[in-house]
C-alpha cells in the first residue's frame, strides 16, 4: 500500500487537528511564548515543521495532565519548577479526590437513610433513625439543619434530645404545637408591650422545662456522650466535618439566617431568653437544646 502524501509543512488547521487542540489555543501559545511563531508560506500563513508538531504534542500532553502553561514553559526550558509544579498537582488531585469520595458518601448517605434525614451528619441522624416513621415534623429536621449549620454536628446531636422526646411523648407534642401556633399570631398587628406576650413566654419557658426534665428521666444525654467521645475520636484523627463549607462563628452564621419576626414576636423571643437564662441560673431548667 503506498505511503499518503507526506508534507514538509503543515498549515495550523491541520497541526491542531493531529495535535487535538484548536487553531485558537495554538495562536495563544504563540502569543505567550509558549510555541515559537513558525516561518510563513508566500500566502502569509503559519507553516508548522516537524520540531514545531513535537513541541505541540508535548505542551497538550502535560496541559491534560492539569499542568499550568507557565509551568509547561518552565518544564521545556529545562527550569526546576516544573518538579514545584507537579508536587502542587499531586496535592489538589488527593484533595479533588477525597472530595469526590466525600460527595459518593453523601449521595450513598441519602440513598440509605433517605431524604432529608440523610442530609444530616451520620452523628444526628443515628440517633433519630429508630424513631417511628412520621413522628419527625418536616420542620424538625428543618431546624436541626439549621442548627448544626450554625453550632456544627455536635450542637445538633444535642437538640436531636429535644425532636426524640416530642416524637415519644403526645402530650408534649401537642403543647409544642399549642405554642407554636400561638408565637404564629405574634405578627404585626400586635404591640410588643401586649401582656399577652409575657404570658406565652412564660408558658414556652415551662414547657422547656417540662421537655428538659423529660430528657434527664430518659437517659438520653448519657446515650449522647459516649456518641461525643466517638465524635472527639473521629475530630482527632482529622476526620472534621463539613469539608468544603465556608466556615463561620455562631454569631456570624445567625446573624446571616433571615427571620422575618414582627416587633411583638422579637420581644416574645427575647422574653423567653432571659426567662430561661434565669431559670438556668437558679438550677430549675435542664438543658434542652
Amino acid at each position: 500500500m503506498p505511503l499518503p502524501v507526506i508534507p514538509g509543512r503543515v498549515k495550523i488547521g491541520d497541526a491542531a487537528a493531529f495535535a487535538g487542540t484548536t487553531p485558537r489555543a495554538i495562536r495563544h501559545y504563540h502569543a505567550i511564548g509558549l510555541l515559537a511563531e513558525p516561518e510563513r508560506g508566500s500566502d502569509d500563513r503559519r507553516r508548522y515543521v516537524y520540531d514545531d508538531m513535537i513541541r505541540l504534542l508535548w505542551i497538550r500532553k502535560m496541559a491534560d495532565a492539569g499542568i499550568s502553561l507557565d509551568d509547561i514553559r518552565a518544564g521545556l526550558e529545562g527550569a526546576t519548577g516544573i518538579e514545584q509544579s507537579l508536587a502542587r498537582l499531586e496535592e489538589s488531585l488527593a484533595s479533588k479526590a477525597a472530595a469526590i469520595e466525600a460527595q459518593r458518601a453523601a449521595v450513598h448517605r441519602l440513598r440509605e437513610v433517605g431524604s432529608p434525614l440523610g442530609l444530616l451528619s451520620p452523628l444526628v441522624s443515628g440517633r433519630l433513625e429508630d424513631l417511628p416513621p412520621g413522628s419527625l415534623r418536616p420542620a424538625d429536621l428543618d431546624t436541626l439543619l439549621v442548627t448544626e449549620r450554625i453550632f456544627g454536628s455536635l450542637g445538633a446531636a444535642v437538640q436531636a434530645n429535644r425532636f426524640i422526646v416530642l416524637a415519644t411523648h403526645p402530650e408534649l407534642r401537642a403543647e409544642e404545637d399549642r405554642l407554636t401556633e400561638a408565637e404564629t399570631a405574634l405578627d404585626d398587628t400586635m404591640s410588643p408591650d401586649d401582656p399577652r406576650i409575657e404570658d406565652l413566654a412564660a408558658q414556652r419557658s415551662a414547657h422547656e422545662a417540662a421537655l428538659g426534665a423529660t430528657i434527664d428521666r430518659s437517659g438520653l444525654d448519657e446515650a449522647l456522650d459516649g456518641l461525643l467521645d466517638q465524635e472527639d475520636e473521629r475530630a482527632g484523627e482529622g476526620e472534621g466535618e463539613g469539608e468544603g463549607e465556608v466556615r463561620m462563628s455562631p454569631m456570624e452564621a445567625i446573624g446571616k439566617m433571615p427571620y422575618d419576626f414582627s416587633p411583638a414576636r422579637v420581644r416574645y423571643e427575647e422574653r423567653v431568653i432571659e426567662l430561661l437564662h434565669s431559670a438556668d441560673q437558679d438550677g430549675d431548667t435542664p438543658r434542652t437544646c
